[in-house]
């Protein structure tokens, strides 16, 4: 009697009903539940009679985990991704952003060693990544809940998966543009500038720190500056997003297939699903990306007029100054070298327009319209324009997204085995969760 007991608790199959990496860690109580109601449920196992163990795969039930588990885990998953990866986005930034022509940054390997060796890891490498780490948390946070939810719901009413996986990204990426950008912007123009008082490399912007670049921005250019290029993120991310999850479900889907293990396929499978995905998305919009960096770097031709003239004012009255100009002349051969250029820097701040804005060498596009901006690279700088930086966004985007995704599917086990909250209404679901 103790022995039948005991039976019916036991699992009649090696599978895990949750939708992440089992490494072989101690069941969890949900876990056991799980294989009880789908016992009770009547989901047939690859134990049963004339059914196919791909048949027994697919009709497996799938955890879904609380909305919290997910944000949370979605969110530290995305944040360490990009912390992680920040140095390459920098990069890659610096090699579509440059504004001069030709480009001090080509390849990568020379673009990372010459930012390192002249600007250093905390200014020049890991520029921005203040304003990166708000929006990433943030971000990713939002992003997630809405992308399980808008999944769930798709698939509850009949979508088929691609559709859904699409759909879900859009809308995802959609909700969370408005807190994006705004980071995104600032980020952006600091990983551009790199250091304060850059002597290596001249962007157009010299922030004293991600405060003083929002307080100059916002004084000088305005709070609808804080959405440039908006239409381009919008235009570069939620295709990416859609493509990226629609390539890692089914990656994951097939994987599953293939290590015939029901939801465990392994570390190594976990990584590749998550690099390749975000790989290809990042490349495939890394036009839309181009045009983002360049419309959100690129200095305003009003601002700019404004600050010449401010300039102009200051030099005339100067001139107009008695002594000026011999004072002047007397100041620049001072014996004193190394005062000279320290008084030069201190000149090149950002207290006000006419010091902080420089001129591109690049054409200019002075629009928000992507699409002519994408005619505007193309006819300056050929197909190369579209794909500056293709090679950093390859690798960031898909060591960042393996990264997310692991992380990701990681923490919703461990949340799981430590639930933060129950399951709500979720609970196990059919295979198309």
């Amino acid at each position: 009697m103790v022995f039948s007991r005991l039976a019916e608790y036991l699992p009649t199959s090696g599978q895990s009903p949750l939708n992440y990496t089992d490494n072989g860690g101690e069941q969890s109580a949900v876990s056991m539940q799980g294989v009880t109601g789908r016992q009770e449920e009547g989901f047939r196992t690859d134990t049963d009679p004339g059914v196919s163990p791909t048949t027994a795969i697919e009709d497996a039930p799938i955890y879904r985990a609380p909305y919290l588990h997910a944000m949370l885990a979605g969110g530290l998953g995305g944040t360490m991704g990009d912390m992680l990866m920040h140095s390459l986005d920098t990069v890659k930034t610096r090699q579509q952003g440059d504004p001069h022509l030709p480009p001090k940054y080509a390849t990568m390997g020379n673009s990372y060693w010459t930012i390192l060796r002249q600007e250093g890891v905390a200014r020049g490498l890991y520029g921005g990544v203040t304003p990166a780490f708000l929006g990433s948390f943030a971000g990713t946070f939002i992003f997630f809940g809405a992308y399980e939810w808008s999944k769930r719901f798709m698939l509850d009413h009949g979508a088929p998966g691609t559709m859904a996986y699409l759909s879900a990204g859009f809308f995802a990426d959609l909700v969370i543009s408005p807190l994006y950008v705004p980071t995104e912007v600032l980020k952006t123009r600091l990983q551009l500038q790199g250091r304060y008082n850059n002597p290596y490399f001249s962007s157009g912007y010299n922030y004293r720190s991600t405060m003083h670049a929002l307080r100059t921005i916002y004084r000088t250019e305005g709070l609808g500056e804080f959405f440039s290029g908006y239409k381009a993120t919008i235009y570069r991310d939620l295709p990416f997003s859609a493509v990226q999850f629609a390539i890692y479900e089914q990656e994951q889907r097939i994987a599953k297939k293939w290590a015939g293990q029901g939801q465990d396929i392994g570390l190594p499978l976990e990584i590749f699903t998550g690099f390749s995905a975000g790989g290809i998305a990042g490349a495939l919009t890394c036009p839309m990306d181009v045009v983002k960096t360049r419309i959100q770097t690129e200095l305003d031709p009003a601002v700019v007029a404004a600050a010449r003239q401010q300039k102009q004012v200051k030099m005339d009255s100067k001139a107009a100054t008695p002594g000026s100009t011999t004072a002047a002349v007397v100041q620049r051969p001072s014996t004193a070298s190394a005062s000279a250029p320290q008084h030069q820097r201190q000149a090149i701040s950002t207290t006000s327009p006419s010091t902080t804005l420089k001129r591109h060498g690049q054409v200019s596009l002075d629009t928000e319209s992507v699409m002519k901006a994408l005619r505007i690279i193309y006819r300056t700088e050929g197909l190369a324009g579209w794909f500056r930086g293709v090679g950093p966004r390859f690798v960031w985007t898909g060591m960042q997204s393996g990264t997310m995704l692991v992380i990701y599917q990681k923490l919703l086990k461990w949340f799981e085995l430590h639930p933060i909250m129950g399951d709500g209404n979720t609970g196990l679901r059919g295979v198309r969760a």
